[in-house]
């Protein structure tokens, strides 16, 4: 509908006429269970009422809605015809008066691609289950209102729910005569609101803390999940990491916690991570653990939890103006969830996986040719919605952890202390907070932040070491460059380390030195006549944003020392870099493979070598050349398989071998093994086969065809649960048959039957690696129809399609030359789209470039020659 997209220049103008007073919300949800005969959408009444102010008396606006049917409209008393001021998306509000009341009585539809108000039958007991998820546009689709950020107001929210329910709001809330009441929020954005609904199981906990002058804060906690994961819940963990992250942030933000209650809700279907409405985060139930997992499955969910809780400040308390200043709170959030969690819990190595996995997902986007600032140009809503992206989160965050070396550490926690009282309750811009550091830094921050926040792009740091006659550092400089595309060259704090191989074989650091690195070559003068360095690490510690380079004497000990390496954040680093060449052409995939086969087995760090797994898979997958493709992945399920029978019996290592032998499964043998281990005919010491792992096994056996639809099934009655469903749906789409790709296809693509959670499940089972033939015939098929269901289906259920679905395996010029075609030929088509597909062929032309290096690379002799 031509009004659902709302642009930048729309909402400047209508937050320029009116201000919003405040929202009374009325929902009915009894409608949620039974049976929904009506042949439509099954729909919940919702009556809104606005009190809100006019600049411009007698002017016209509008109210955003997303609903299949309006009862009533009535503005100051006026009854509106519905059909004539309602188009689907827009309520057209005409003949505004100075202060004016719009009273809404709408039939909203209940949502199953976990846009708006989600709702979930779990199929273990029949039970029904609501949440809302609205980021960042879809409260509209719940209850009518002014749908953008800086349209603050307070709510007060009503629900009338099935007997038997709880329901949870932003507020503390009540029930009396049927009705849940919940206490007025303050004035918060409309993104925010929140209403969880259903017979959860909840736990209660509180917080409390005494002030200085005397007075206590006390805050109560909840944590709650569907009724069939109750015996998986470690609810405790969670309020462990909460009440840790409270104490944290009072301690440096010297503004507490603004918002009351604390509740967690972990919600089926979930398409996010989590989502910060304050007194009621939602977070994806994948975070209640099934089954066992590694170490860093809990710091990847206490790094969640303090991410959202830095956000009750960073986004909530205030919030950005509009989605170009997006950064204002997911790249604070994202800097200070990892500060807290090094800070405050049990991770102390959370900064290790912050460089190895987060800054990953940004050093990849901030290549693409969508690539943008921090802060970003938003055009409209389907813009703001795709730069959720790593450039926003972990480059964000990067940055801020650059920034923090260079003005300190106690004048950013002050900037922000000023920021937080001077804007409580209010909306933002880049201005507002850099002027804050100005005064807490005594810096001049606006080149730094045109350097930083306002260009694209990702530099890299190459070390050149000139030795004298004497065999030690005559001069050690860093030498910067940038892509022809976006060739700034920033400013860096930087640690240089040198490294030298010890007489006990170790790999350690014996000289750091900190630098601006500022231009094209900065020498280290710290540095001269230091003894010759095996190994120079540019950014030792992470300090910056950049892509790590190494210099022929380095990239030559790490080919036979990176394993002996004593620092685990150097380690990570050295990796990252690695895996950024492997990326970009300039080391052979086969040579990635080959130190990851040599050294992964001694990595300690959970964290880095499930990532490592990852690269590797990826390596074979995408960046190998074609002729050594299928050996690639030989040696990785021979590797997987030697170091998981070597792994120490229960370790979370072996854990993490498994799951990679099993993904890596490639040989009779290994298909034998995982029969035998799910059958229990067969054993390995100290590995336990749980539920979630079985289903692990069984996906590769399902798409090599060792198990079948029935195999399938009776795995189902062994785990019928809502996530068995959804493992049983991808293995399903696994099974290498023509029909089965069709079915799949058509299920996704032609028809909306399926919910969020199962076009994603089917999506990953269809697209199979080792199924490229039977792939090929969709290439064609998938640029006939990604504009038709972009423009059928909701924005979430078109990213899932348009990015799961392009044929990145069928990797061949034809398939570039396919996609510049589609591009050229669909030059009107919407951005966001357009860009989807322009990150898609991007992803595609730099696996052939891959492919060419790692080609030549065969020619050599040795693997590392």
């Amino acid at each position: 509908m031509p009004g659902e997209n709302l642009s930048r220049d729309e909402a400047r103008e209508r937050a320029a006429l009116i201000g919003v007073d405040g929202y009374e919300v009325s929902l009915d949800l009894r409608s949620a269970v039974g049976a929904d005969d009506t042949g439509g959408p099954r729909t919940f009444r919702s009556v809104t009422t606005v009190r809100f102010r006019c600049n411009e008396p007698g002017a016209s606006s509008f109210a955003d809605l997303i609903a299949p049917s309006v009862t009533s409209v009535s503005l100051n008393g006026r009854d509106l015809d519905p059909g004539e001021v309602f188009d689907g998306s827009r309520i057209t509000l005409e003949d505004l008066a100075a202060e004016n009341e719009l009273i809404v009585d709408a039939q909203c539809a209940y949502s199953r691609t976990g846009e708006g108000l989600h709702r979930f039958v779990d199929p273990e007991d029949g039970e029904v289950y609501l949440y809302t998820q609205y980021e960042p546009a879809d409260s509209r689709r719940v209850f009518a209102n002014f749908e953008q950020p800086d349209l603050k107001a307070p709510y007060r929210f009503e629900v009338r729910a099935p007997e038997g329910w709880t329901v949870w709001s932003n507020g503390v809330g009540e029930k009396a005569d049927g009705v849940w009441r919940f206490a007025e929020t303050k004035p918060i954005s409309t993104y925010i609101t929140c209403v969880v609904a259903g017979p959860y199981h909840y736990v209660t906990d509180s917080y409390s803390r005494t002030h200085p002058d005397g007075t206590t804060l006390e805050i109560p906690l909840g944590a709650l999940c569907r009724k069939a994961l109750a015996p998986h819940f470690d609810a405790e963990d969670v309020f462990l990491v909460t009440k840790q992250g409270l104490d944290f942030f009072h301690d440096r933000f010297d503004f507490p916690y603004p918002f009351g209650k604390y509740d967690q809700a972990f919600v089926p279907e979930y398409n996010l991570g989590a989502m910060e409405n304050p007194g009621l985060v939602t977070f994806r139930e994948e975070f209640v653990f099934r089954g066992k997992v590694t170490q860093a499955s809990y710091e990847g969910r206490a790094n969640v939890v303090l991410h959202e809780m830095a956000h009750m400040w960073f986004g909530d308390l205030v919030t950005m103006e509009w989605w170009d200043d997006l950064w204002l709170k997911e790249s604070f959030a994202d800097f200070m969830g990892e500060f807290a969690l090094v800070g405050a819990t049990r991770f102390k190595n959370g900064w290790v996986t912050f460089a190895n996995r987060r800054k990953a997902w940004a050093y990849r986007a901030d290549q693409l040719p969508s690539t943008h600032p921090v802060t970003a140009d938003i055009r409209d809503l389907q813009d703001a919605k795709l730069n959720f992206d790593g450039i926003t989160y972990a480059k964000g965050a990067s940055v801020l952890k650059q920034l923090v070396a260079y003005v300190g550490e106690e004048a950013f926690l002050e900037g922000a202390r000023r920021y937080f009282k001077r804007h409580a309750y209010g909306n933002t811009r880049l201005g507002d907070l850099l002027s804050v550091l100005a005064e807490t830094s005594g810096r001049d921050m606006s080149g730094w932040a045109r350097s930083w926040l306002q260009t694209a792009g990702v530099n890299s740091l190459t070390p050149q070491v000139l030795l004298g006659a004497d065999g030690r550092v005559e001069e050690l400089a860093v030498v910067q460059d940038a892509a022809e595309s976006h060739p700034e060259l920033r400013p860096h704090r930087v640690a240089v380390g040198l490294y030298r191989v010890t007489d006990t074989g170790t790999l350690a650091r014996y000289a750091r030195a900190e630098t601006d690195v500022d231009g094209a070559r900065t020498v280290v003068a710290d540095l001269a006549g230091s003894d010759a360095p095996d190994l120079v690490l540019v950014n030792d510690d992470d300090l910056t944003y950049c892509k790590i380079r190494f210099d022929e004497t380095s990239l030559a000990t790490l080919r036979e020392h990176l394993g002996s390496l004593t620092d685990p954040l150097a380690r990570a680093l050295c990796w990252s870099a690695l895996w950024n060449m492997t990326r970009d052409a300039l080391l052979p995939a086969r040579h990635f493979v080959d130190l990851v086969l040599r050294f992964a087995g001694r990595e300690a760090e959970i964290g880095v070598l499930q990532m490592l797994h990852a690269w590797a898979e990826s390596a074979v997958t995408h960046y190998a050349a074609a002729g050594w493709r299928e050996a690639g992945g030989r040696l990785l399920a021979e590797g997987a398989r030697r170091e998981l029978r070597e792994a120490e019996p229960g370790s979370e290592q072996q854990l993490a071998w498994a799951r990679f032998f099993a993904r890596t499964a490639t040989a009779e043998a290994d298909f034998e093994l995982l029969r035998d281990l799910l059958a229990g005919t067969a054993a390995i010491e100290g590995l336990d086969l749980d539920q979630e792992l079985r289903w692990v096994f069984l996906e590769p056996l399902a798409a090599h065809g060792v198990v079948d639809e029935q195999d399938l099934a009776e795995e189902l009655t062994r785990d019928d649960t809502a996530s068995g469903k959804r493992h049983q749906v991808r293995c399903l789409a696994a099974r290498p048959s023509e029909a089965v790709k069709a079915q799949a296809w058509a299920q996704v693509v032609e028809s909306d039957a399926l919910s969020n959670a199962m076009v994603e499940a089917t999506i990953a089972g269809f697209t199979q690696g080792s199924q490229r033939q039977l792939l090929a015939p969709y290439a064609d098929k998938y640029f006939a129809v990604i504009e038709r269901v972009w423009s059928e289906r909701s924005i979430q259920i078109g990213m899932h399609v348009v990015r799961g679905l392009f044929p990145s395996l069928q990797q061949s010029q034809g398939t570039l030359d396919a996609t510049d075609a589609w591009l050229d030929s669909h030059r009107d088509a919407a951005p966001a789209l357009r860009r989807l597909v322009l990150e898609a062929r991007d992803d595609l032309a730099r696996a052939l470039r891959g492919q060419a290096c790692d080609a030549a690379a065969g020619q050599t002799p040795t693997p590392l020659a």
